[in-house]
């Protein structure tokens, strides 16, 4: 029985991780999308305590405000990091997630990184480089997936 979260800022490659653990046959959500978040951005607490009390094994990704309340919740927290000039490359060529196309948007991802991401690395047990390729990352998550 292992649950993993995947955080970090937008454009670390979080979708793409949980893209590569799911095509390996491992459950995964990425609160981004399916509604897993109120309007007020906020997970969904209700929601997500109950995904997490029906599957033993799986990868929830997302970073909200809310998201520490869940940590006991989980065997690894694993950040995806990355300079913030590689964050911004990433999010305006993305095609499938408009998030970080105008400017306000990517000064907001900015600010982001200096204030959420600290307290993100604090309640991390791993912190991983969001510049690895896809599969790199994928191994090492998996493998996390196999030890707990």
């Amino acid at each position: 029985m292992t649950r993993v979260l995947v955080t970090g800022m937008s454009g670390t490659g979080k979708t793409t991780l949980l893209r590569g653990l799911a095509a390996r046959g491992h459950l995964t959500v990425d609160t981004d999308y399916g509604a897993w978040t109120l309007p007020d951005g906020l997970w969904d607490e209700s929601r997500v305590a109950a995904l997490l009390d029906a599957a033993p094994d799986i990868v929830v990704s997302g970073t909200v405000e809310n998201q520490a309340r869940f940590y006991g919740r989980f065997d690894h927290i694993v950040v995806l990091t990355a300079p913030l000039d590689v964050l911004i490359e990433r999010v305006t060529a993305r095609q499938a997630n408009p998030y970080g196309k105008r400017p306000e948007e990517r000064a907001e991802i900015a600010g982001y990184v200096e204030a959420v991401e600290p307290l993100l690395r604090r309640g991390a047990t791993l912190e991983l480089d969001g510049r690895l390729a896809p599969e790199k990352l994928v191994d090492i998550v998996e493998g996390l997936l196999r030890v707990a």
